[in-house]
């Protein structure tokens, strides 16, 4: 009481009648307490409820943190992964919640409730009772009561404070992959309105209500101490119990790429079979291994996942475990059982075993939607309190007697200390049919049921003779089975309809899920007869069982960098859709359609419909290489909308259409290739006419006519860069040709494929031909007789630009629409592009950008500076910058004068591609103020104003490149200097310093130290800073360390840098990051890809090996991986001029010396690929 007396002045404590008033205005808020919205109790201010309020709330949290530690003997934590989407359940009726809420009292009456500490003199001592007046009319409440309507409104107020926040994961994430898509298996914590009349109960929690499906009919019981008989079991369980390590190596279904971890156990020792969820089994192909109690490790393929239930069977080398016998859990269904105490043991929360205990509450609960992934459907869930979190997917459920009596699946997402398990019905079925060596058969009618309860059912029409047959055939038994979701063009599509409620099947009454599923799996191909009720008249339909084995996808086709299968009946179920059509499982490559992996239906390619996956592959094999071809699909989100897009179809980075199939014997799934493609077609010249514009600046007219668009799309990310493709504008700055300046944030290395626009109109490929390494701009060339138009020359200016210039700005805006706008030049600086701290990757330096005071300059990303007489006075460019803290890469808009690119433009337009050489640093501009306090002569200051009446300054190193192996020359610049004059020749502006372009030497004059320095600095070439090598291996994109690499960091600790990785993949699984360096593989120095490419390719597949590697911030650690060729077959690019498409594509086979075996036809993706930390996969630009 001491506590309360504290914060409740004037009055020394709270009255018992003051509290209970408190809470249910509270709870009769309904959401944040907003104390304006709270009936005070009298003579009571705000100051003090809400200091009394919080007070509780503490002490509340304390108990139960307390509570939770007795429960669980190890550590617990949440891994904070997201659901994946809204809840598609639906609600429960008034009647319902109001019939479960007495039964909660009646069940809390009874239960051991430890009261809070502190709360009241006489809370607490003997249940002493305190009577409410003007609530409940007179209802007397124990301290129990009172407890429970504090756990009332301490959790509808939490989860109305953070509707939004963090979930549960059951499955762990990858200890390093904090770029992985969160863990489905969670069921949101808010719901829609309620079925029938949609009027929220007992008032709306800010309009929404919580699920009156998961209140807890019994609590969760404070383990102490376990008694003798619970350490027995559990000694005998563990040992069954294995954590489980996956990846699902590629996007199907409802599934992306992913690696994470969950648990199983052992259900027959001799074959070697494990029982876990059908979500980490996987839908697609699938990569794992497990570790037992003792630490023995052994690989695990596949077996069975169900097409429907949560649960699938994992098969291992029982030989392989030789240090501990094995044994198997058995499976008992029937011990599931109200009130029963049980145990969960799994490998939670990254706990390598941890141990929950828990009561089951519920047998009869709906299973759980997790949104637009994979859901459990047809199938009632057992409920308990457990707080189970991120792994424990696949633990055993056990009671007292060591059975395994369900199978923990998922949780609620709002931190609720409530678990849903799998009953153990159909994994028993499935693996008595496996150890028989018969097939699982498994039968459907296409419709989804749900169990309702009996006033439900009544206001669909059930009749009173039909609800007292039920009674009294199963009096055990609340509800029935209504239909839910009918697909069309199902079996009983047009028999059966929503709502009916389910009587007899075969002649037999039937109420549950699982004697459903018993005569279903048992008539596959056979007719059955059933009865239901439908507004009260009796209805009986005879329908055809279907194989659900048949609608299920056993394989998926790539091409053109997607992926592609006949959509599913988990799919079609989720969106009550027929089970046909092409799905689009990754979007990726030519199939990238608006930023969104999966999700799309493709109805048309080439103007030929493709009606299934058979027809597609058909269509397909006649596009030939490079063409552009029109495809129409729809969303499964918005089937409404039909979208039409022309995509590019490339066919030449991976040339091969590959079939996938799933293959239940190895558990692997293997990969033929089902056809070549036909060769590109030979280009044609086109007519175009460029748009008229509207607009009074004749100047800006004309110079239209020197714009094209550029789309850049990169089949593999490298150099750091963010995107897949991009696209944007062009400068034409010679017309007969074909030659373009583009910004390096659209074109940023030359692995890429380039479509030129002109005119809007015709479309034609280009080349790189020059990428400037500091000045954010690349050349690119087109084949100019192929383009029938009027394109004109940009006129470039030889004079800069001045501040306060009147000038004429042209953009393109983000709708790519020309805008036009007379302006000025506000300044002319020199300006320091950010770099990207999680992933370093090409940004401008040393470098004068142009301003102007028009707003349309921030809102374009392309654009000219353009005289009234149509000279080109500066490009306006993008620049690609840091990421910033939303994960969203930083474009900035800024002009670079014309007379800074003309003398390489000159160049290129003669036929010489430049070689230039650059100082390897990194200046800034510094002040006189601040040159003279570091030494700089007064005679030199003179001077500078004297050079640059404009602009006072000098240039500092700022940033030195890391050194060579061979280390830094003795004359190199060093960090601090101020450079004066390079050549003799005093260097005020960013533009003195190309003098560095051409010189291998440069007699430069410095202070440093104070002291003036003459030094003979050497230039670098620039031909070896653009990446001309690329290796991938494991999923990991690794090339010689690029030049934003170099800029950023003092020591290279070798040339073989990983540059991005792929989901699903070995290095994603094993931790293998982007920005590492690997200095060895099994003890053996990778100085050079060369060295690592001779190490790796020896090593033999499904093989452990050690890499050695060292962090950006030169932290060194060791990894594990194992090496996996079967999905992630090693392969390089290396450039080559004699090629098509300008490099050559090599594949190597494992375990072979160099192991050279021709050219390379694994599946890419630069969408499923990240190049950094924290960065969301992103597709880039979609061109519509």
């Amino acid at each position: 009481m001491d506590d309360i007396k504290q914060v409740a002045k004037p009055k020394k404590q709270f009255t018992d009648t003051e509290k209970i008033e408190l809470l249910f205005a509270i709870i009769a808020a309904a959401g944040p307490v907003d104390w304006k919205d709270v009936n005070l109790p009298a003579g009571r201010t705000k100051e003090q409820c809400t200091k009394y309020f919080w007070h509780i709330k503490k002490k509340h949290e304390k108990d139960m943190a307390d509570k939770s530690n007795a429960i669980a003997p190890k550590a617990r934590k949440d891994t904070g992964a997201g659901g994946d989407g809204a809840p598609k359940r639906k609600r429960k009726t008034k009647a319902e919640n109001e019939a479960e809420r007495a039964e909660f009292k009646k069940a809390k009456a009874g239960s051991e409730i430890v009261a809070m500490e502190g709360e009241d003199e006489g809370m607490g001592e003997g249940a002493k009772k305190v009577k409410m007046e003007g609530h409940e009319n007179g209802v007397e409440w124990t301290d129990e009561a009172y407890q429970e309507q504090i756990e009332r409104a301490f959790s509808d107020t939490a989860i109305a404070m953070d509707r939004n926040g963090d979930a549960r994961s059951k499955r762990k994430k990858s200890p390093v992959a904090g770029l992985d898509r969160p863990a489905k298996q969670l069921k949101p914590d808010i719901s829609d309105l309620v079925d029938g009349d949609e009027t929220p109960l007992d008032g709306p929690l800010n309009g929404i209500e919580t699920d009156g499906e998961d209140e807890r009919l019994l609590p969760l019981v404070p383990a102490t101490a376990d008694s003798p008989e619970w350490q027995a079991t559990i000694e005998r369980v563990v040992r069954n119990v294995v954590s489980i390590h996956f990846c699902q190596t590629h996007a199907f279904d409802t599934d992306s790429a992913t690696s994470s971890e969950a648990t199983g156990f052992v259900v027959d020792a001799e074959r070697g079979y494990i029982l876990t969820n059908r979500h980490v089994v996987c839908a697609g192909p699938f990569s794992g291994y497990c570790v037992f109690d003792n630490h023995e490790e052994c690989d695990v393929y596949p077996v069975f996942r169900d097409p429907v239930h949560d649960f699938g069977i994992l098969r291992f080398d029982p030989n392989a475990i030789k240090y501990m016998p094995l044994a198997a859990l058995e499976l008992r269904p029937d011990l599931a059982r109200v009130g029963s105490e049980i145990r969960v043991v799994g490998n939670d929360a990254g706990e390598k075993l941890s141990i929950l205990s828990g009561v089951i509450s519920r047998l009869d609960r709906n299973a759980p939607e997790y949104g637009e992934g994979y859901s459990d459907f047809n199938t009632n869930y057992i409920q308990a309190a457990a707080a189970a979190s991120g792994g424990s997917s696949g633990s055993p459920v056990v009671n007292v007697d060591g059975y395994a009596v369900a199978l923990q699946a998922g949780g609620r997402a709002d931190g609720a200390a409530t678990d849903y398990f799998l009953p153990l019905d159909r994994p028993l079925r499935a693996l008595e049919c496996i150890q028989k060596g018969i097939i699982v058969s498994r039968g459907t009618i296409q419709t989804q049921w749900i169990i309702k309860p009996f006033d439900e059912c009544r206001r669909l029409g059930l009749t009173p003779e039909w609800e007292a047959a039920i009674r009294k055939g199963f009096p055990k038994e609340t509800g029935m089975l209504v239909a839910e979701i009918v697909l069309p063009e199902g079996p009983a599509d047009g028999k059966l309809e929503e709502g009916d409620v389910l009587i007899k099947v075969k002649g037999d009454l039937l109420t549950k899920f699982v004697d459903l599923d018993s005569i279903l799996d048992s008539h596959v191909g056979e007719t059955i007869t059933i009865l239901v009720q439908r507004g009260g008249q009796d209805v009986e339909v005879e329908l055809k069982v279907g194989d659900l084995h048949a609608i299920t996808p056993d394989r998926f086709v790539t091409v053109a960098g997607g992926s592609f299968h006949d959509l599913s009946y988990q799919q079609a179920r989720l969106y009550a859709v027929p089970v046909k059509g092409v799905f689009v499982c990754e979007a990726a490559g030519s199939f990238r359609f608006e930023n969104t992996e999966s999700g799309w239906m493709i109805e048309s390619v080439d103007q030929k419909k493709t009606p299934d996956l058979k027809t597609f592959i058909e269509v397909m094999s006649g596009v030939p290489d490079r063409s552009r071809v029109v495809v129409t699909y729809k969303h499964l989100r918005d089937l409404h909308t039909l979208n039409t897009s022309i995509i590019y179809v490339d066919r030449h980075w991976t040339s091969k259409m590959r079939m996938a199939v799933r293959n239940d014997e190895t558990g692997l799934w293997d990969f033929s290739e089902i056809g070549d493609p036909l060769p590109a077609s030979a280009p044609v010249p086109r007519k175009a006419e460029f748009v008229k514009l509207d607009n009074p600046y004749p100047a800006a007219a004309d110079v239209i006519r020197s714009f094209v668009r550029i789309s850049c799309t990169m089949p593999v990310k490298l150099d750091g860069f963010p995107r897949a493709r991009k696209i944007g504008f062009g400068v034409v700055v010679d017309a007969e040709k074909g030659l373009v300046v583009v910004s390096r944030a659209i074109v940023p290395y030359n692995l890429c494929d380039i479509s030129v626009t002109v005119a809007d109109s015709v479309i034609v490929d280009a080349k790189v031909v020059f990428m400037h390494p500091l000045a954010n701009y690349a050349v690119i060339k087109y084949d100019p007789s192929l383009v029938l138009a009027p394109v004109m020359s940009a006129k470039l200016a030889t004079v800069p630009m001045k501040q306060g210039h009147s000038t004429i700005f042209l953009g393109f805006n983000q709708n790519l629409r020309v805008v036009v706008a007379e302006t000025t030049v506000t300044d002319i600086t020199t300006v320091a592009i950010p770099s990207n701290a999680s992933a370093p990757r090409y940004r401008a330096i040393n470098l004068d950008a142009v301003t102007v005071d028009t707003g349309l300059s921030g809102q374009c990303g392309n654009g000219v500076l353009v005289s009234e007489g149509g000279v080109v006075e500066a490009l306006w460019l993008s620049y690609l910058g840091e990421r910033s803290p939303g994960n969203k890469d930083v474009e900035y808009h800024l002009g670079v004068a014309t007379p800074t690119i003309l003398p390489v433009v000159d160049q290129i337009r003669n036929g010489i591609v430049p070689n230039l050489r650059i100082l390897n640093v990194e200046t800034n501009t510094i002040q006189m103020s601040q040159v003279r306090i570091m030494g700089v002569s007064e005679s030199w200051i003179a001077k500078v104003a004297e050079a640059n009446p404009s602009r006072h300054q000098l240039f500092m190193v700022r940033k030195v490149d890391c050194a060579p192996p061979s280390g830094y020359d003795e004359q190199s610049l060093h960090e601090g200097d101020i450079i004066l004059t390079l050549n003799d020749r005093l260097i005020t502006r960013v533009s003195e310093l190309d003098i560095m372009y051409d010189n291998e030497y440069l007699d430069a004059l410095v202070v440093r130290g104070g002291q003036e320095l003459h030094l003979k600095v050497p230039t670098i070439p620039t031909e070896d800073l653009e990446t001309d090598r690329a290796l991938i291996f494991c999923g990991a994109v690794i090339h010689r360390p690029h030049h934003a690499v170099r800029q950023q960091i003092s020591k290279l600790h070798s040339e073989v840098y990983v540059s991005a990785r792929t989901r699903g993949s070995p290095s994603y699984q094993y931790g293998l990051a982007p920005t590492n360096f690997i200095t060895a593989v099994n003890s053996v120095p990778t100085p050079t890809l060369s060295a690592f490419l001779h190490a790796v390719t020896s090593i033999p597949d499904n093989t452990y090996f050690r890499l050695r590697a060292v962090t950006f911030d030169n932290v060194p650690w060791v990894a594990t991986m194992k090496k996996n060729e079967h999905y992630f077959p090693t392969m390089e690019f290396v450039k080559d001029a004699g090629e098509e498409c300008g490099w050559k594509r090599i594949s190597y086979a494992s375990g072979s010396e160099g192991g050279k075996v021709g050219m390379g036809e694994a599946s890419l993706g630069a969408e499923m690929m990240d190049e950094g930390f924290g960065h969301d996969v992103d597709g880039g630009d979609v061109e519509g």
